[in-house]
């Protein structure tokens, strides 16, 4: 099972959230999912309209396995995430900037679907990459 789990995240990432591919979550979603992320929804529906909402402010969004672990009921996925910031963003009007994170993203699975989640995408790097967080003077170039 560890492997069809590891099959159900990298679709979820690379179809539903990379593609806009909303029927993806209606086969690896629990309706009733449990999020443990700051600031997100709860449910199946909620995470939809996260999607949606990332897939306007990014069109072109998209995501890259970097790495998967399985055990036992939980997938383990660190992810690498771009886009180009087209659209409102946090209230914000489009910058027009490309941002490239990480993510690392757990999921917990019961009979075939996502039921838990944990995720962590760097969403310092974010701010910073698109000018919405007041320099340091020390980023990376």
């Amino acid at each position: 099972m560890s492997d069809k789990n590891v099959e159900r995240l990298e679709r979820l990432l690379l179809e539903g959230f990379g593609q806009g591919d909303m029927s993806v979550l209606d086969e690896v979603v629990a309706e009733d999912l449990i999020e443990h992320q700051q600031g997100m929804p709860q449910g199946r529906e909620g995470l939809k309209n996260v999607i949606r909402t990332l897939r306007q402010s990014f069109p072109d969004l998209s995501y890259e396995v970097v790495q998967m672990v399985a055990d036992e009921d939980k997938v383990w996925g660190h992810f690498r995430s771009q886009g180009t910031n087209e659209g409102p963003f946090m209230g914000q009007p489009p910058t027009g900037k490309a941002m490239q994170i990480n993510v690392i993203d757990i999921a917990r699975f019961e009979d075939g679907k996502i039921v838990e989640h944990w995720g962590v995408p760097d969403q310092l790097g974010l701010l910073l990459q698109l000018g919405l967080f007041p320099p340091t003077g020390n980023e990376p170039r």
